[in-house]
């Protein structure tokens, strides 16, 4: 960031949410990060951030200015799941609720992490000028989140991730859960954590470009050929893939607007050979 002085708010503290919260906390960013339950303050508040609750739709019994605090920082980056798998469709409906409270503050800057998973149902190579496919599984309602948070009067982002991997999310450990994988010649595409945050730093600059970006490394491999390294950097049994079929979709999403109007360099483009490095 270009400002020392520069203030974030993470809406949404998780597993992104608190090493993002520390290393800007490292980087002398003042930070409030949130949480709908208080027994993950400790957490929140071990990497340098002040811990709020904050419960969405805004909760009457949420401290007024709690919710003052929250937004008057200069950034707000906010981290909420969609909970789509748990069957909520509201996600549009939150993120326009925080857009309108930050309409009302000192906030000039409000960033959305999304999915790349706004892009199913298409194949081939997608971007971010890409024409979505509405009728495709959860589009719906992240492209209605994202345009709530881009209709913010400020500067708007969205941060669009592939599959995150990273500490405690290693692939191999996605193994251990399943017996079969499908979709064996499908490219994968995912972002490790250490990029994630250095491109949430970047856009939080002062003179950041504003708009809809994608975040993956540039590893689109098949998920066999992927998956089958990963097992062997854990020392695991070769996953087994149920047969390939014509239907499935393989999509390469591709992240060089990114990396070209940030001037970004990532860290781990190269999965393969993050795997052999053996982190977990």
């Amino acid at each position: 960031m270009t400002s020392e002085l520069a203030s974030v708010s993470i809406i949404g503290c998780g597993w992104l949410g608190k090493p993002l919260a520390k290393s800007l906390h490292q980087q002398g960013c003042s930070v409030i990060a949130t949480s709908q339950r208080v027994e993950n303050f400790a957490d929140i508040e071990a990497t340098g951030a002040k811990a709020l609750q904050l419960i969405l739709p805004f909760d009457k019994a949420i401290d007024a200015a709690d919710i003052d605090a929250i937004f008057s920082q200069q950034n707000i980056v906010i981290c909420l799941p969609p909970q789509i798998k748990r069957g909520k469709t509201d996600y549009p409906e939150k993120i326009a609720q925080i857009v309108q409270r930050a309409e009302q503050a000192v906030a000039k800057k409000i960033m959305l992490i999304s999915s790349t998973a706004v892009y199913g149902g298409l194949s081939g190579s997608v971007d971010e000028e890409t024409a979505l496919n509405y009728s495709a599984p959860k589009v719906e309602i992240l492209a209605g989140a994202e345009q709530a948070a881009l209709a913010f009067s400020g500067q708007a982002t969205v941060l669009r991730l592939a599959g995150l991997i990273g500490p405690k999310r290693h692939p191999g450990r996605f193994l251990t859960m399943k017996k079969q994988l499908a979709n064996s010649e499908v490219a994968v595409n995912l972002i490790h954590l250490d990029d994630v945050i250095g491109l949430i730093t970047e856009l939080l600059g002062d003179d950041a470009p504003t708009g809809v970006f994608n975040g993956v490394n540039d590893t689109h491999v098949s998920k066999k050929s992927f998956y089958q390294q990963a097992a062997t950097a854990m020392g695991l049994s070769l996953p087994e893939f149920s047969p390939a079929s014509s239907e499935t979709l393989s999509k390469v999403v591709m992240g060089h607007k990114a990396k070209t109007q940030l001037n970004y360099q990532m860290k781990h483009d190269d999965l393969l050979a993050w795997l052999a490095l053996g982190e977990q």
